[in-house]
């Protein structure tokens, strides 16, 4: 075995083991690189671990401790073009695809918690001293209707306003209708129930217990009272929170939030109503940034009119992202990722095939978006791909060492 062959078989391991290598071999090996004196013409000299900088004359690559390997005008351009025979195509089932320029529209699905709508928060809160004779609503959490009596108090600074407008409620002349007006007015800034004004309009008499109702219908979040209990001004006797809409806050990752615009709709899937999906839209995307996760919380509010969805729930949310402007795209499985590049398999009008690196967009339905690399109309490898990508290492490779072998036998 000579020094070539033995590289070839060396090169053939490393990629693979045996059974590739001797594939290699037969299907489109390289033949040794020519010497420096070849009359094949030079179309430039590059480092093979960094194919797109090239140099104008040979020497060291000023990136590896090795020689640079010289790219000749019948390689092609790219300097890693592979040929493979029709037959051998057909047998590896390679597939070929068209760049296109196309719209695309990203799906993002991300998951999130119902909670609250605190828009529907409505606050009961007492604003003179007193304390409570009878609590109809005992425990956090109970579902109350609006006008639904939750507790009877006694103040006494609502009865001695009650008192005062009823004594005005005959005055006939201009000034007392004022004054009875005023009287009217504290009422309802003391926090007087419209209702219990009403009844001393009608009944011409007050009471001294006082009932406070429902303001909308909801759930009583917290409960500030007890039977019996004291109160001061500015106490939170009831706390309820309506159930019409709901929040849900989902986790958006960073690198997906230009893709959701503010005021997008949403449709979210509660596992507890398989089946049933639930319609909202984006009321803020919130800034605060997890740093461990690297995700934006977003709050969106969905309809929930039967009230199905309840604090806590877990959702699963789909954003219906805008459509993108018309860009080159390729089918996702053309697309080559190994951690450190991004590639597709060019197919060349010669029947040759080029690895051109690639810098990619958003991915959707299928196809991603390329920025960078290729043009309209260009063929490529949708399938085999990867069978070709080693054959362009596996020549690359060769033709280094061989240089390197050539190059160390003309040193003195």
């Amino acid at each position: 075995m000579n020094r070539t062959h033995f590289v070839v078989a060396l090169v053939a391991a490393l990629l693979g083991g045996a059974a590739l290598g001797y594939w290699f071999a037969h299907q489109g090996m390289p033949e040794r690189a020519s010497s420096p004196t070849s009359d094949r013409k030079v179309l430039y000299w590059h480092d093979p671990m960094v194919p797109n900088v090239k140099f104008d004359k040979p020497g060291k690559s000023p990136y590896m401790d090795m020689q640079l390997v010289p790219v000749y005008a019948d390689e092609g351009a790219g300097g890693s073009a592979v040929r493979v025979g029709a037959s051998v195509s057909q047998n590896l089932g390679i597939r070929l695809g068209k760049v296109e320029k196309s719209e695309l529209r990203p799906r993002v699905a991300v998951a999130g918690s119902v909670a609250f709508d605190e828009g529907l928060l409505e606050l009961v809160q007492a604003r003179v001293e007193g304390y409570v004779t009878r609590l109809y609503v005992k425990a956090p959490l109970e579902h109350v209707r609006r006008g639904q009596p939750l507790a009877q108090i006694v103040s006494p600074a609502w009865l001695a306003a009650q008192e005062e407008y009823l004594a005005l409620l005959g005055a006939r002349s201009e000034r007392g209708q004022t004054i009875r007006d005023a009287a009217r007015q504290r009422l309802a800034v003391l926090g007087v129930p419209e209702a219990t004004i009403r009844d001393i309009e009608k009944q011409g008499k007050t009471n001294a217990t006082t009932t406070i109702t429902a303001p909308i219908d909801g759930v009583v979040t917290e409960l500030g009272v007890r039977d019996g209990a004291a109160f001061m001004p500015g106490a939170s006797l009831f706390r309820i929170n309506g159930l019409k809409s709901v929040w849900v806050v989902a986790q958006l990752p960073e690198v997906q939030v230009s893709l959701v615009p503010m005021g997008s709709t949403v449709t979210a899937r509660a596992t507890a109503w398989p089946g049933k999906e639930f319609k909202g839209r984006i009321l803020a995307l919130l800034p605060d940034v997890d740093a461990q996760t690297r995700t934006l919380p977003v709050r969106i509010v969905i309809e929930n009119p039967q009230a199905q969805l309840a604090p806590g729930m877990f959702v699963s949310v789909d954003f219906e992202a805008g459509r993108t402007e018309p860009q080159l795209v390729v089918p996702s499985e053309a697309v080559i990722l190994t951690g450190e590049r991004t590639a597709v398999i060019r197919a060349t009008e010669d029947g040759g095939f080029d690895v051109v690196d690639v810098t990619v967009g958003i991915e959707a339905d299928g196809k991603t978006a390329v920025l960078s690399g290729l043009e309209a109309g260009q063929s490529i490898v949708l399938s085999g791909q990867f069978l070709i990508d080693s054959e362009a290492s596996l020549r690359s490779t060769v033709s280094r060492l061989t240089t390197d072998e050539a190059h160390a036998e003309h040193e003195p």
